[in-house]
């Protein structure tokens, strides 16, 4: 029996197979690629970290929790000592507890910029935002609404408390909105300007020091030169734009009622014009500065 010839297989041609598709982490040639995507920054994420960082912070919470209780309970106190009293406006007397106040409020703002250079965690921020005119315009936004909307609630229910429990005559409404609206920008004002003055120093200790002298010296030079004659008209001077008196101002109780300072709103004006300089002068040398 005669077998048939088989013919020799042919190996036939595998279809090309598809390239494997590399890891995510991984290009297909090896290169590396990351597995967050990327998208262009802008100022929406600068403000989103600053609000994690200056929430997540302990002094920060400690600072405004003294802030308010500072504000609310010298002004119920305040309230309380003065019923049935009668007192114009019936709201005036709730100066003393945000006067006060405004010792928190700068140590805050000087500490929202001035700690980061101290422990050198401003090199990682600059890192991951290295606009720098934008890591300090998100610190200032955030750190002034946070600041005027805690100020401006607490000096709004003292204001309130004094309204019911203090005799007198009834508020005007510029009178309301200077103690309430007025004082929550004035006092977020003062403490934008530490944070300027935070961000040209760099230096906590420095900084708040500068900003108390601010505060507290021309009254404190003023009542030393009170018994001088020839001095009157520079005692008068540093009475009339001096911090406290700027606030009683807003509150309608100037200390020297003679007309002779910046009456109304003329107190707010001259902070924001302030601050508006100090601010400008930080972006300006954080610019040209290494960190």
């Amino acid at each position: 029996m005669q077998l048939a010839a088989v013919p020799p297989q042919v190996p036939q041609p595998h279809p090309a197979q598809p390239p494997q598709l590399a890891p995510n982490h991984q290009a297909p040639h090896g290169g590396y690629v990351s597995p967050i995507p990327v998208r262009p920054t802008h100022l929406g994420h600068a403000l989103a970290a600053e609000w994690t960082k200056i929430r997540s912070v302990r002094s920060t919470m400690w600072t405004l929790g003294v802030l308010v209780v500072l504000i609310l309970g010298i002004g119920l106190l305040t309230a309380t000592a003065l019923s049935g009293h009668d007192v114009n406006p019936r709201i005036a007397f709730g100066f003393f507890g945000v006067m006060l106040g405004t010792l928190c409020i700068i140590p805050l703002g000087v500490l929202v910029i001035a700690a980061e250079y101290g422990t050198g965690m401003i090199r990682t921020t600059m890192t991951a935002c290295p606009s720098r005119a934008r890591v300090l315009a998100a610190k200032a936004i955030v750190f002034f609404l946070l600041a005027f909307v805690i100020t401006t609630l607490a000096a709004t229910l003292v204001a309130l408390a004094m309204s019911g429990m203090v005799g007198g005559r009834e508020p005007t409404v510029d009178e309301w909105l200077r103690a309430t609206v007025g004082t929550g920008l004035y006092v977020s004002l003062l403490g934008l300007l530490a944070l300027a003055i935070g961000s040209l120093l760099r230096h906590s200790a420095g900084a708040i020091s500068a900003m108390f002298g601010v505060v507290l010296l021309p009254m404190l030079l003023a009542v030393f030169m009170l018994g001088a004659s020839s001095l009157q008209w520079l005692t008068k001077g540093l009475i009339n734009y001096s911090v406290p008196n700027s606030l009683a101002t807003l509150y309608g109780i100037p200390f020297l009622p003679d007309g002779s300072g910046p009456e109304g709103w003329t107190p707010l004006w001259i902070l924001t014009a302030v601050a508006g300089v100090a601010l400008g002068a930080a972006f300006l040398v954080q610019e040209r500065r290494d960190v």
